[in-house]
């Protein structure tokens, strides 16, 4: 055969870096412009210097939405027209990054100018953070678990939301900006281009205007101390929109720019420079024995790379199958297992899933019949409730039986789907009897039955925390969590986030989990117990006493966020202002009540070893204990503290700003 040619040797190379690219956990996040005009998105990394992620990289390749040649640009900014795509390729563990549009802007052939808004230094290719106001999309990437968010703490310019790829691996929901705040913008606040945010310099919830860029954005982080953060395990891909349609889906075929007619690659954000683009020179002839050495090398290189992906491909099928055999003798093997039913078997009980009760984080539940006994059953979607929550809640439910936890009466585990069956709980959950809502036709509960709720709700907790083999934490003790009988007895339900923890272990790391506005301030660190869920508790006992939510943006400035409100009654000794308005009965019993409330404040003690144990709650509850006296009336970390093992605050280098920092 004739030698291959010096360029057929060297054509080789982009096949092998994509090869080698492909293995690697690299995150590639597609930036696209759907608004009607041109932006200039920049993206920056954040920290030591504030030095910019694509510093590296000379060029991007840009790929239109609809047909077009490529645009290759300066690095860290470019003009990005509507329907374009700028596709950035981000390397493991790259630390932190801000992605956000320019609006407004004029440059140069050199890269020089400015924008209206998130105008960095007037520069093209940014390596400072944009001047506010504007829309900030922050990432984080991590070894195990990658977090992002959409920030408004510096304003708002442009519409936007940052969604991971679905469909490839376990990933909570992304944040969405669809409104267009400009417009409805307070004129205090308008200024050329967007919508300033006066909270930018506080930490405080209950800043002016924090409120309506929450009403607007409840997704978005609007001051520091907002949670609104979410999380994806390491190597997901995202899509980050700028005026995203209020319907969007996005779909792993959509996040695909379409093909090119020639092979491209999109350098890493950790590649070295790549070589300018000019006059092509001639290079000098090579030899045919170095031809042949190159061409050997490279042939072999290939060889091995794609022998090891087909290896890696088949043992990983093989996995597959056997795990799909092992799984139908996985939860037979349990011990005290409950029943197990066919998939098809519920598709009758449930008359083909047409009675829909509720829909969680999870998955919906819907009424069924089966024999003579109205069963709940929880049909899991197939991107929420992974196997391990679901293999969690069959165990821990399989195994634990008490009056004030749900019974699990069954499980489906059949090809791809995971279904729960419960006893079926006629009064819905607590959520619905509390919560005065608009569409809420309930009658007002009265004092006595709250109080065997609350009851109930802490008998439940006492028994996990201190009655099982093993503690078990919660860890998503809320109002929709609470379901009642005909009789408003109460008992705990979905087990899909709770822990097992060791009882000669005093705290386990894990990965955040539980419900914004429930969450335990030692959730800054993930170095929490079961103490998480007494938090937890305090927050419902308060929901209860006043009957409404902790977190409600329809209310005033001053009165959205409870807890906070909590602070600022007990301080002034007008805690009967918190009291269920819509019931005459509470404030019958009024200083029945009030002592309700300072059971809740022990509960609510940021420091988690001064919070009372579950089944000190129940002696309370049950008179036989007084409520601790000595306690701290502060409820909510307002500053970015970090908890150390023995439950101290300890002063630390504040956590980035996407990290859960403090209830919402």
């Amino acid at each position: 055969m004739p030698a291959m040619s010096a360029s057929s040797a060297l054509n080789l190379l982009p096949l092998l870096l994509l090869l080698l690219a492909a293995a690697s956990e690299a995150t590639t996040i597609n930036i696209t412009n759907r608004c009607s005009y041109t932006v200039w998105p920049a993206a920056v990394r954040v920290g030591a210097g504030e030095r910019l992620i694509l510093e590296h990289a000379s060029s991007y390749t840009v790929f239109p939405l609809s047909a077009g040649g490529n645009v290759p640009v300066g690095a860290g900014g470019r003009e990005l027209k509507s329907g374009q795509v700028w596709t950035l390729d981000v390397p493991a563990n790259a630390s932190r990054a801000r992605i956000w549009a320019r609006t407004g802007c004029s440059f140069s052939s050199n890269g020089k100018g400015s924008c209206q808004t998130g105008d960095c230094s007037g520069a093209l290719a940014c390596r400072a953070l944009g001047k506010p106001p504007n829309t900030v999309a922050e990432f984080m990437t991590g070894s195990t678990q990658d977090s992002f968010n959409i920030s408004l703490i510096d304003g708002f310019n442009v519409p936007m939301d940052f969604l991971p790829v679905q469909g490839v691996k376990e990933c909570s929901k992304g944040p969405r900006c669809a409104a267009d705040i400009t417009s409805q913008c307070p004129k205090e606040i308008k200024v050329p281009g967007g919508c300033n945010n006066t909270c930018s310099g506080t930490r405080s919830s209950n800043c002016t205007y924090s409120g309506f860029f929450k009403r607007m954005c409840p997704d978005a982080h609007t001051v520091p101390d907002d949670s609104a953060t979410y999380a994806c395990l390491a190597g997901m891909n995202y899509q980050v929109t700028f005026c995203p349609t209020s319907n969007l889906t996005i779909s792993p075929a959509a996040m695909s720019p379409p093909p090119t007619p020639t092979l491209e690659t999109t350098p890493s954000l950790s590649s070295p420079p790549l070589a300018p683009i000019g006059p092509r020179r001639t290079k000098p002839r090579v030899t045919s024995r170095v031809v042949a050495i190159l061409v050997s090398v490279g042939t072999t290189i290939l060889v091995t790379i794609l022998f090891t992906i087909a290896f890696y491909i088949c043992t990983r099928r093989a996995q597959w199958k056997h795990q799909g055999m092992e799984e139908e003798e996985e939860f037979g093997e349990l011990q005290g297992a409950p029943m197990r039913f066919t998939f098809q078997q519920l598709k009758i009980a449930t008359e083909q899933f047409t009675d829909k009760l509720g829909e969680g984080g999870f998955g919906s539940v819907f009424k069924g019949q089966f024999g003579e006994d109205s069963i709940a059953v929880k049909r899991l979607d197939r991107t929420g409730q992974g196997k391990r929550e679901f293999s969690a809640e069959v165990q821990t439910i399989g195994s634990i039986h008490h009056i004030n936890l749900v019974r699990l009466i069954g499980f489906c585990a059949e090809k791809s789907h995971r279904l729960l069956v419960y006893e079926y709980m006629p009064k819905g959950s607590l959520d619905r009897w509390i919560y005065r809502r608009h569409d809420n036709n309930a009658p007002s509960l009265d004092w006595s039955t709250r109080c065997k709720i609350i009851t109930h709700i802490a008998k439940g907790l006492s028994y996990l925390h201190e009655d099982c083999t093993k503690r078990i934490a919660h860890l998503d003790v809320k109002p929709q969590n609470i379901l009642l009988d005909d009789n408003f007895n109460a008992k705990l339900s979905d087990f899909g986030l709770c822990k097992l923890i060791d009882r000669d272990i005093s705290q386990v790391v894990t990965r955040m989990r539980g419900t914004p506005g429930y969450l335990a301030p030692e959730w800054l660190t993930s170095q929490i117990t079961e103490k998480a869920d007494i938090y937890s508790f305090g927050v419902v006992v308060m929901e209860v006493i006043s009957g409404r939510k902790n977190i409600d943006t329809s209310r005033s400035e001053e009165s959205i966020h409870l807890i906070t409100l909590l602070e600022e009654k007990v301080k002034y000794g007008n805690l009967v202002d918190l009291i269920d308005k819509n019931s005459n009965d509470m404030h019958t019993h009024e200083q029945d009540v009030i002592q309700m409330m300072k059971l809740a404040m022990w509960c609510l003690q940021i420091d988690c070893k001064r919070r009372p144990r579950m089944s000190e709650v129940v002696k309370v509850l049950e008179g036989n204990m007084n409520t601790e006296s000595n306690i701290d009336h502060n409820f909510v970390a307002t500053n970015q503290a970090t908890f150390d093992t023995a439950g101290n605050v300890t002063s630390s280098v504040p956590p980035v700003a996407s990290h859960v920092s403090g209830p919402r």
